[in-house]
């Protein structure tokens, strides 16, 4: 294998394939990039078993050939390199190194012989759609901050992706929670949808979708099956396993009965929670609301710190309500609230509050409440 490629060409592959590989791995062939050069095209694969990308990137072939190095040092070193320099790659002839080479600069890399590389399945998915980038982002930022980081409850540990019906139209529903909130947005069900299983997407591969997304230009291609999923992002290909696991039947744990709504504006709401919270401590993060005809008082305390309290004018017309919730979990689902208005609906003081956008009928956000 002999080829030669531009710099900022190689800088942007290897930087997203390298964020597949783990840095401490017991298998070293996973810490290896497989390289694979032909038909004018370097084709980048790396993987850590539940999660492989695959990114084709243009190049001028002297020798076509494979071989895997080290992902995390090439890339490394390709990122020290001069801005629009010219690196060439190279095996050597009895091929058990391999050489980098760009202006006066010199690198020999070892190598591990392609064969020894797992390979993950790329056939068999039969659900096939496009979605475009807009919709994807929406859809993962509006619930990542909910996935639950606790490892025995797995089936958690990513977003429920699945088809469902909203008032009788046919929506794309991404979901995810922690036990302690939910979140559910939703987008237009896309053509050839409607038929695909409900996935659980892991965390791990949220992370590198979403870094995806950011430069994806049109739709992107989804497939997948009751165990993988795969996005197709043009010359970039991100697989994926699902987590095999029921995700709980979440729309038992929506109240529709909350009658006591609160309308506030979001970010004097979020900043108010922020400052407010100062005093609480660390460990609970608990701040209380106590909510009057058209007020609502924001108030902690804390042994060590002290106290705090902030009034807010707001529409609320309902009885008094005094409610305590963790303050970070408040203003995470604020920082999702798109409009200038949050709306709040409350049953009482120990049962889930529903917080909407009310410039988005899609997205909808479940928080439990706590003592205070």
């Amino acid at each position: 294998m002999k080829l030669t490629i531009e710099r900022s060409t190689l800088l942007s592959a290897l930087g997203h394939v390298q964020n597949v590989v783990e840095r401490r791995n017991t298998i070293p062939i996973l810490s290896n990039v497989l390289m694979t050069a032909a038909d004018g095209l370097l084709a980048f694969t790396a993987t850590d078993l539940d999660l492989a990308i695959l990114e084709r990137a243009p190049v001028s072939i002297g020798q076509g050939g494979a071989t895997t190095t080290p992902a995390h040092t090439l890339y490394d070193i390709v990122r020290k390199l001069p801005e629009g320099a010219q690196v060439e790659l190279a095996l050597t002839k009895d091929q058990s190194r391999l050489t980098l080479t760009a202006g006066r600069s010199s690198f020999t890399l070892p190598v591990l012989p392609r064969e020894d590389f797992p390979m993950m399945p790329d056939d068999d998915l039969p659900h096939r759609f496009k979605v475009s980038a807009e919709d994807l982002r929406r859809l993962v930022d509006k619930t990542r901050f909910a996935i639950s980081t606790e490892e025995t409850r797995y089936y958690l540990n990513g977003i429920y992706l699945h088809a469902a019906k909203s008032n009788g139209i046919a929506m794309l529903r991404a979901v995810a929670t922690d036990g302690h909130r939910l979140a559910q947005v939703e987008s237009p069900l896309p053509e050839g949808a409607a038929g695909m299983p409900g996935v659980i997407i892991p965390r791990k591969a949220i992370a590198e979708l979403r870094r995806l997304i950011d430069q994806a230009d049109g739709a992107i291609e989804v497939s997948l099956s009751d165990t993988r999923i795969r996005f197709g992002f043009g010359n970039t290909v991100l697989t994926s396993k699902l987590i095999d696991g029921t995700f709980p039947d979440y729309q038992r744990v929506i109240p529709t009965d909350n009658d006591k709504v609160l309308e506030v504006d979001r970010k004097r709401f979020k900043d108010a929670v922020d400052r407010v919270s100062t005093i609480s401590t660390e460990k609970s993060r608990s701040i209380k609301l106590s909510l009057g005809h058209d007020k609502l008082q924001l108030s902690a305390n804390s042994p060590d710190s002290g106290s705090a309290s902030e009034e807010l004018d707001v529409t609320f017309p309902g009885d008094t309500i005094e409610i305590g919730f963790n303050s970070r979990y408040l203003m995470d689902i604020a920082d999702q609230v798109d409009g200038d208005v949050a709306a709040l609906a409350f049953s009482d003081a120990v049962s889930p509050t529903v917080i909407r956008d009310l410039a988005d009928e899609r997205a909808l956000y479940v928080l439990m409440p706590m003592r205070v």
